[in-house]
């Protein structure tokens, strides 16, 4: 059995297990991650970061995402920040601005003087076919039906794609009903993360968020970027939006429709451990 080194790391709650795979010798398959992932007989995360060398000329580590099903996906924005700490904590780089690659492209961390990170996640689109999602055009709002009802809903992709509905009370919001269909309606091709924002007024939302491959999950940058482009995009929001998670605040910064959609917020290393695999 090989001797695994790891950091227990989270995002507002958003919790990983991160893994310097720098040398190439670390390799795991969706049933390990999922060992590793359950919160009763293992480590017990959200999902599995790993450190690797770049595959692009820009980029200064390849930055990948497993959830806990084992299924890899585009991005994570509350991982993203906990990637920026780990490559510094560990001296990995002494870059402030530390340009990364992802399934998705490339992503610019900030380690910011108070502790906290700024992550440009890239340009929002609305585009169906960019998301995926299934709809004959462009809408600010679409009409997806689930058991016989119509729910009204906006569409993004941040990187990975987000559909966004908005609720009068996110304590109340049908999360653990809504969350599971929706994530698997035939219209979302790779499945879709869902999310269920309450606007506290225009500068202010509080948000849920069932992730694809995980469940609801206390924080979701990625989920918080899509709540404020979507409200954007309905003119509900302005540019600069404090997004309520359960797991705490972050700060969610879109200038205009062709920028790129900035998130800051803190991290922490919980512990550090070797398992076997």
């Amino acid at each position: 059995m090989t001797s695994v080194k790891f950091t227990k790391m989270n995002g507002l709650g958003n919790d990983f297990m991160v893994v310097n795979n720098l040398d190439g010798q670390f390799r795991v398959d969706a049933s390990q991650i999922t060992a590793w992932s359950d919160r009763r007989t293992g480590i017990g995360f959200d999902q599995l970061l790993v450190v690797e060398q770049p595959s692009d000329a820009e980029a200064e580590f390849d930055y990948r995402i497993y959830n806990a099903d084992g299924s890899e996906v585009e991005h994570c924005g509350n991982g993203a920040r906990c990637f920026a700490r780990y490559v510094t904590d560990n001296k990995l780089t002494t870059s402030t601005a530390i340009k990364v690659k992802t399934c998705a492209g490339l992503l610019v961390l900030r380690n910011n003087a108070d502790g906290t990170v700024t992550v440009d996640m890239g340009v929002p689109t609305f585009v169906p076919s960019q998301v995926p999602f299934i709809a004959d055009a462009e809408q600010p709002l679409y009409l997806i039906e689930v058991n016989d009802e119509s729910i009204e809903a906006g569409v993004v992709a941040i990187g990975n794609p987000h559909i966004v509905l908005q609720v009068a009370d996110t304590s109340s919001a049908p999360v653990e009903q809504l969350g599971p269909l929706l994530e698997s309606h035939v219209q979302f091709p790779n499945r879709v993360n869902v999310g269920f924002m309450q606007i506290i007024n225009r500068q202010h939302i509080n948000l849920r968020v069932f992730e694809r491959g995980v469940g609801e999950t206390r924080a979701c940058g990625s989920g918080a970027c899509a709540a404020v482009a979507v409200g954007q995009n309905q003119g509900l929001l302005d540019k600069t939006v404090t997004v309520t998670l359960l797991g705490g605040d972050l700060n969610i910064c879109w200038q205009n429709t062709t920028s790129s959609i900035e998130m800051t917020g803190a991290c922490s290393t919980v512990f550090e451990g070797h398992t076997k695999m």
